[in-house]
């Protein structure tokens, strides 16, 4: 099988232990995570050969990060290495009506600072046949986004299948353009495009008719006609997925999704997810549930998109960036097995 291939920002996250504010803390718990590392060690985990594609300072910060990816199975061969600094978030975790909150000390960051020509993308596609990238990706600085242009280009001349998830972040688009300015020229080199509920909105202009995710509940329908626009404007998506989330309170949400191919669709079961450990990468562990489904079951889009749900429910429940769930545990929740009982 030939490697998917990752690219974008990965980050040091500092949290509070526990549900302690930022205001209560008086130390933090360390790891990396960051939207395509997320969706390289899904990919990983479930057995698939992943090539994640970043620039990382060459310090002990810098290596502490590679060696993170490295546990999990992640290829980290083709990390270029330079620039002053890796890029940090901090996060407090919300709790029921308080939510999570998210500080971004990034600027300057290795690969804010990356420069067209820094990245030999066709080395790095020369044994994958699927690129992936987010729309966090080119919000974060001029240059990077020039850098993304390169590789879905590269991608597309190569063959590989692309995808994107359109992931709009407010608080990144700041170096002079706005997202609905940059994205389209981006996803008209894709074959799959993914987001949320405000995504599409933000990213491209087409909002999603009467949806109100403050209700708890989330209609797919309202999504169709989004898909269709997609479609028509971008015509070489083939596949276009949503998730929906429903957010009654920081630790209660509803999870479900929908998939779009070829004018058909489908949706995914719904779960109520009433005790939430840990949301932060759920939309990842949607999309390497996506990927990993299209690739090993391309003929059927109904397990693809109950599989890619069952993925993102899963990781609400594991700390940390990261969805740890196995194929065979991402399975079984998909198969309609919620009972949580103790696999003896």
């Amino acid at each position: 099988m030939k490697k998917v291939v990752t690219f974008g920002e990965i980050m040091m996250r500092l949290s509070p232990p526990g549900f302690l504010r930022f205001t209560q803390a008086r130390s933090f718990d360390v790891i990396y995570g960051g939207g395509e590392a997320n969706v390289a060690v899904s990919l990983a985990n479930y057995g698939m050969p992943v090539e994640y594609v970043t620039r990382l300072p060459d310090n002990d910060l810098g290596e502490a990060c590679l060696q993170y990816l490295r546990q999990y199975g992640v290829g980290v061969s083709k990390v270029v290495r330079g620039g002053e600094r890796i890029g940090i978030y901090f996060l407090e975790n919300g709790a029921v009506q308080r939510a999570s909150k998210v500080i971004y000390d990034r600027d300057g960051s290795s690969i804010a600072t990356i420069q067209p020509g820094m990245i030999n993308w066709r080395a790095v596609f020369a044994d994958a046949d699927w690129f992936h990238w987010t729309g966090i990706t080119p919000a974060i600085s001029k240059s990077l986004a020039e850098v993304c242009l390169e590789g879905v280009q590269t991608a597309r001349d190569m063959g590989l299948t692309v995808s994107c998830d359109l992931n709009y972040r407010a608080k990144l688009w700041k170096w002079g353009r706005r997202a609905n300015e940059v994205m389209p020229e981006l996803v008209r080199y894709c074959d799959v495009a993914i987001g949320n509920e405000e995504d599409a909105d933000k990213a491209l202009g087409i909002p999603a008719p009467g949806v109100d995710i403050l209700s708890g509940v989330v209609d797919a329908e309202a999504y169709r006609a989004v898909c269709n626009t997609m479609a028509e404007r971008f015509p070489r998506l083939k596949t276009i997925s949503f998730t929906l989330r429903g957010s009654l309170s920081a630790s209660h949400n509803t999870w479900s999704g929908l998939l779009w191919q070829g004018g058909a669709f489908y949706t995914g079961p719904l779960f109520d997810i009433t005790h939430i450990v840990d949301r932060v990468g759920g939309g990842d562990a949607f999309v390497g549930g996506l990927i990993y489904a299209l690739r090993t079951w391309p003929q059927d889009p109904q397990r693809a998109i109950n599989f890619a749900v069952a993925a993102g429910c899963l990781k609400h429940t594991v700390f940390g960036d990261f969805n740890l769930a196995s194929v065979a545990e991402v399975e079984k929740l998909a198969a309609g097995d919620t009972s949580g009982r103790v696999s003896r």
